[in-house]
């Protein structure tokens, strides 16, 4: 009986130590003082997503566009140095593309202003190491424009219901987005 005890004491604390520490940390191997190194996750029919990225500010430039900081740029780390990661819990329905349980990178395809998320399942790199071979697939984004300016790159995860979340990404006079659901 006391062996038992021991044993159920044992499996709830190391079960409380799992839950305490919250969503997958990525790695990030920069100390850029231009960027701020942010972690976003949302619970999504109980799962859990969570996204790595670096926030690069505008800092008075033009960042998209014909003279843009991105000009000329097809594939984008969505935000500075490393590439950007994503864990998932769940698997996901990505507007369409099925994404299992695991960890991946995300890219933008910038073509002419119509983008496309890429998941590629790669991880780790820096952001401009962009390995096409490696994408799990591209997905259409809905193109929008903030209600004002956005000075620092911002991503942000958001629930939407049972088992639905989005997705957005803004950064200067632009915000793309796209549905999420948890399989």
């Amino acid at each position: 009986m006391k062996r038992t005890l021991t044993s159920v004491l044992l499996l709830a604390a190391a079960a409380a130590l799992v839950l305490a520490q919250g969503p997958k940390k990525f790695k990030r191997t920069t100390d850029n003082a231009l960027v701020a190194p942010k972690e976003i996750s949302v619970q999504i029919n109980g799962k859990t997503v969570n996204i790595s990225y670096s926030a690069p500010s505008m800092r008075g430039r033009k960042i998209f566009g014909e003279g843009g900081l991105l000009a000329g740029t097809n594939v984008w780390r969505a935000g500075a140095d490393d590439a950007t990661c994503m864990h998932t819990d769940a698997a996901l329905d990505i507007n369409g593309l099925a994404v299992p349980a695991g960890d991946y990178s995300l890219w933008v395809d910038l073509d002419a202003g119509k983008w496309q998320l890429i998941v590629n399942k790669e991880t780790g790199q820096w952001g401009t190491n962009y390995n096409k071979s490696q994408d799990l697939g591209h997905v259409a984004m809905t193109m929008s424009k903030p209600p004002a300016p956005v000075e620092q790159f911002k991503m942000a995860l958001t629930a939407a219901g049972a088992n639905k979340g989005k997705l957005e990404l803004a950064w200067e006079n632009t915000m793309a987005t796209v549905n999420i659901t948890a399989k």
